[in-house]
Parts: C-alpha cells; sequence; structure tokens
C-alpha cells in the first residue's frame, strides 16, 4: 500500500505539493491542513500522522529509489528530494525523517578484527524489529494512538474539557516516598534516582564505553550574513569503528563565529536538516514561497552573529538514523557490533544527544569557541533531543526547546493531542528504550514513574526556554499547554536549587513571554517553527550568555 501511495505521490508531485503555488507553503504543509487533505495512515494496528508515515522504511526506500533513477530528467528535484523535505519541513518542520541517510561507525577500546571474521549487521524492518521487543517484553498487542486527523473516529483530542484527570509524580519525593528536603539529596540521591528510570524506562541507556571521536576540519569558507562577515568551518567527526568495522559513521557538523570577534564567542547549536537540502530548496522557490516557508525578518542565525555569538548545526542523522530499521547501524548500531537493542538500550533521541557531547569534545579545542557558553536548539522531534540533551549534558548553558511535544517538555500522561501510544508505534517506538512500549499496553501512561516535568527538572538550575505555535495554526499534537504544564511541574526543583520557575501556573494568553525565571515559555501564533520566538529566546538567553566584550584583545 505505501510503495503504491509513493508512486501516486510522485507522479502528482507538483499539484500535491504546491496546489499549483496558489496557497503558502505555510498554509499547504501546516498540521491542520495536511491531516485534513491527507487524513492518516496505518502502521503495526497503530493510526499515526501522515508525517510519522513517511519515516516508515518501505516509503523512504521506494522514494530513494525512485530519487537515484530521477537524474536531469523524470521528475525535477523540486518534486523529488525537496518535495520528501518539504513534506517533512511543513507537517513536523525541520523532521529528519526524509534527509539523506548516513552511514554510522565505530567502537573504541576493543581490540580490533578483519572485518571478514565479523558477522555482518543484522537488518531488520521496523515492523520486525518493533515485533521483537514486544516479544522480549511479553506484550501481545499494543493499543492504536489516536489519530491526527479531526475528522477520523479515532481523532486525538484538542479539546481541553475532555482531558481526563491524572496525578504526576512528585520530583523532589524519593522512589521510597520520603521527601527531598536540601539541594544537596537532589544531587546526590534524588536526580540519580530519575536519570536512572529515564535510563531503563523511557530513553535508553548509553553504553559505559562509547568510541572516540576524531574531528576533522574539511574546509573554511568567508561568508557574508547580511552584512555581517562570518567564518564557517565544516568539519566530521570520524567515530572509531576499530572494533566494529563493517559500519562507518562521520557526523556532519559546521561552526559558523563572526570574523571580527575578539575572542572566543558562545555557540548556540541546533540539531537541524542538513543546510545543502536547505540550501538547494531555496534556490528552486520563488522568494515568496521561501519567505511563507521560513518566514520574514532576519535569520536566527543573523540574528544570533548580530549578538556576537556563533552558530553550530549538527545533522542528528549522521550519528543515527531516523527509522527503527537503523537501529543496527549508525552510533547504535556499531556499539552494538550490528546487533538488535536490547530492551534499556539507547534510542535515537539519546543516541543525537550523544552527538551533540561529542561536538562540544570538538568545541572545547576550538580557540573561536567559548565552550563554557555553548547552548542548544532543536524542533519537533529534534526538540525532544535537544531537551534530553541539556537534561544529560551538564556543560551545556541554555536549552531552546521548540515544539517539543509528547516525549519532550509535554506531560505524557495528559490526553490531548499526542500520546504515548503514538510514540511506542513502528513509526517513532525507535526514539525510545524497548521499555517504552510497556506503557501503550499491558500498562498504561499513568503507570510511568517520570514524566516530562522532571525531564525539564533534570536541567536545573541552567535555563530552559520552552517555546510553542498557535493551536489554530501549529494545531494541537504537540500540546502548547502540555509542554507549559510540564515547564510549571520543573518549578519546585528549580526553587529547592535557588532559581525560579515560570512564576505561574495559569497558561498565559498567546504571545505573553515568561522569561523572568530559570524556565521560560512563550507561545507565539505561528506554527511549527522556532522562528517567531527566536527574538524572545535571545533576549532571555541574554540575561546568562555575554559575548566577548568589545575591544578585548582576541585569545588574551
Amino acid at each position: 500500500m505505501l510503495h503504491s501511495f509513493t508512486k501516486s505521490l510522485l507522479k502528482s508531485a507538483s499539484s500535491f505539493a504546491f496546489h499549483t503555488y496558489a496557497s503558502s507553503l505555510h498554509q499547504l504543509f501546516s498540521f491542520q491542513h495536511v491531516r485534513q487533505s491527507l487524513g492518516s495512515v496505518h502502521s503495526k494496528g497503530t493510526s499515526t500522522p501522515f508525517d510519522s508515515a513517511l519515516t516508515e522504511p518501505a516509503f523512504l526506500t521506494s522514494v530513494e529509489s525512485t530519487l537515484t533513477k530521477i537524474g536531469g530528467g523524470g521528475i525535477p528535484c523540486l518534486r523529488g528530494v525537496t518535495l520528501r523535505n518539504l513534506i517533512y519541513l511543513g507537517s513536523r518542520a525541520l523532521l529528519p525523517g526524509v534527509c539523506l541517510l548516513f552511514g554510522v561507525l565505530g567502537t573504541a577500546g576493543q581490540e580490533s578484527k578483519p572485518a571478514a571474521a565479523l558477522p555482518p549487521p543484522v537488518h531488520l524492518t521496523s515492523e520486525q524489529d518493533h515485533q521483537r521487543l514486544m516479544d522480549l517484553l511479553n506484550i501481545k498487542e499494543l493499543r492504536p494512538g489516536p489519530d491526527g486527523n479531526p475528522k477520523s473516529p479515532n481523532a486525538a483530542n484538542v479539546d481541553e474539557s475532555k482531558v481526563t484527570p491524572y496525578r504526576l509524580p512528585d520530583p523532589l519525593r524519593f522512589n521510597d516516598g520520603t521527601r527531598v528536603t536540601s539541594a544537596k539529596e537532589w544531587w546526590t540521591k534524588r536526580r540519580p534516582e530519575i536519570v536512572e528510570i529515564f535510563d531503563r524506562e523511557v530513553c535508553g541507556r548509553v553504553p559505559a564505553q562509547t568510541p572516540t571521536v576524531r574531528w576533522e576540519v574539511t574546509g573554511v569558507t568567508q561568508e557574508d550574513n547580511d552584512g555581517i562577515p562570518a567564518i564557517t568551518k565544516k568539519l566530521v567527526g570520524h567515530v572509531d569503528n576499530s572494533a566494529y568495522p563493517l559500519i562507518t559513521v562521520d557526523i556532519q557538523l559546521t561552526l559558523t563565529t563572526p570574523e571580527n570577534a575578539h575572542g572566543p564567542v558562545p555557540v548556540m547549536m541546533e540539531f537541524a536538516i542538513s543546510p545543502e537540502i536547505l540550501a538547494a530548496m531555496k534556490k528552486r522557490l520563488t522568494p515568496e514561497q521561501w519567505a511563507s516557508f521560513v518566514g520574514t525578518g532576519p535569520t536566527w542565525q543573523h540574528q544570533v552573529l548580530a549578538k556576537g555569538w556563533g552558530y553550530a548545526i549538527l545533522i542528528p542523522r549522521s550519528v543515527q538514523a531516523d527509522n527503527g530499521e537503523g537501529l543496527t547501524e549508525g552510533i547504535i548500531g556499531l556499539v552494538n557490533k550490528g546487533q538488535p537493542r536490547k530492551v534499556d538500550d539507547w534510542g535515537a533521541l539519546r543516541a543525537w544527544a550523544w552527538g551533540a557531547s561529542r561536538a562540544l569534545d570538538y568545541f572545547e579545542t576550538d580557540k573561536d569557541v567559548d565552550a563554557k557558553q555553548v547552548g542548544i536548539e532543536g524542533l519537533s522531534r529534534y526538540g525532544k533531543a535537544a531537551l534530553i540533551a541539556m537534561a544529560y549534558e551538564p556543560r551545556l548553558k541554555i536549552a531552546f526547546v521548540a515544539s517539543s511535544g509528547e516525549g519532550g517538555a509535554k506531560i505524557l500522561r495528559r490526553k490531548f493531542g499526542e500520546q504515548v501510544e503514538n510514540v511506542a508505534s513502528t513509526s517513532e517506538y525507535h526514539w525510545m528504550a524497548g521499555n517504552f512500549l510497556k506503557y501503550a499496553g499491558p500498562l498504561t501512561p499513568g503507570d510511568l514513574p517520570v514524566d516530562a516535568h522532571e525531564l525539564i527538572a533534570l536541567c536545573a538550575p541552567r535555563p530552559v526556554f520552552i517555546s510553542s505555535g498557535s493551536l489554530q495554526v501549529e494545531g494541537g499534537w504537540i500540546d502548547a499547554k502540555g509542554m507549559f504544564l510540564g515547564a510549571v511541574g520543573a518549578g519546585p526543583v528549580y526553587k529547592l536549587l535557588g532559581k525560579k520557575g515560570l512564576g505561574t501556573a495559569e497558561f498565559p494568553p498567546i504571545e505573553t513571554p515568561l522569561i523572568d525565571g530559570e524556565i521560560a515559555f512563550r507561545q507565539h501564533t505561528g506554527g511549527h517553527t522556532a522562528g517567531p520566538n527566536w527574538p524572545t529566546f535571545l533576549t532571555f538567553a541574554g540575561r546568562y550568555i555575554k559575548a566577548p566584550d568589545v575591544g578585548a584583545a582576541k585569545n588574551e
């Protein structure tokens, strides 16, 4: 069914993807429009939004096969590569499911063996691997998640009056039920308890030993970003694969710093789609189409450079593929030597966060970077990864978590928008530990021993900015209020550590910035994008991050 859908999609690319350019890309690919136009597709008994369906290996393989045959004729590139990326970028904005696949490889601290003597990586489809995990967990079936299509009989709830009551775990109560009374108890006992639960039940465990990464600068270019001269370094992080040479991992990273900086500069690092793909898309769109897609005004990169900061772009899929079929490849497959995961092994979100930590390793060696002032930003599934990176990587200074939804800042057990059952389906399960499937059957989200507010609390006392679009434009799938409540629930931990939370438990009117504490929140009027909230974030971040003083001697 998916293959026939792919052929139909490619044949009608022009009319389908752009509606003869009659409406803006923003309107065309908003959550609501895609769901109303395309409805849902079904995966292993779970009805999921169209954007999730595009991560299905069968779909991606079919599209990749078609694209490699296009060449200069047939379907134009605008209806091929950019079609796939526009569908993702519009429906879940900057989602990686249709980016180019990147190989991955490496493990350290073990004797290398000839490749011929090693067993090849196990190849399983997402469905096969998903069933394997269910068998390991003795799960007979999973509950289907709700549809993103509002016209479906099983449509996701987006009515606040229909949210069922729930009770959140107390982040300041030990597993034995006693109360946390001091910052010392938080750091020495309670925080490790929460980390252990997230490792085992939600995100998965990073192996005790992971391969080393050798960073190589493969190019340096001078650029002009709307009047701001800058230097961009293109880097590749070669992951040591001597223990299992059958898999190769090369992490893709770029670093851009102001050319006239007076010393090392702060850096905002973004989990993002490949800039080459974005540049190719821009060339094939009219200025009006591009503006409606990315917004008007200065880009976030220009805004960052204007403050005297730098920025970095990390390509998550160069660390780990964004599908279940790729779990025996990438950094996860490399460490497991091509074998399938155990039920508490790390998922893709944790692997992407690991990639951000390796980028930080490089920044600590670069004289142009103030490695003590590096922030992380991501949107949608990359927003989930940004929050996880902030929670687990203490060297990160600040996080900008945009429209992260279920599995990110949104309360998992809240019956609004996307649900645990969706994340546990074959389209998204690879983000999480295998154990996470339990909470889609036979257990329930209410049985989860942790929730999103505790993930945010793991970032304390460092600043975190939670961003959302509007219900009318972005839709209810990511649940703006659910993310706000996640931020509210983390407040007591920040207070215990001498910091300030949101300062209110009342959901604010749209476009109201809550930025007086170390936890910040703002809902803009746009769609599935971080763009409109960058100015507010930079104002918030300016309290914590400082560029070099003007006139200071470089390397002084």
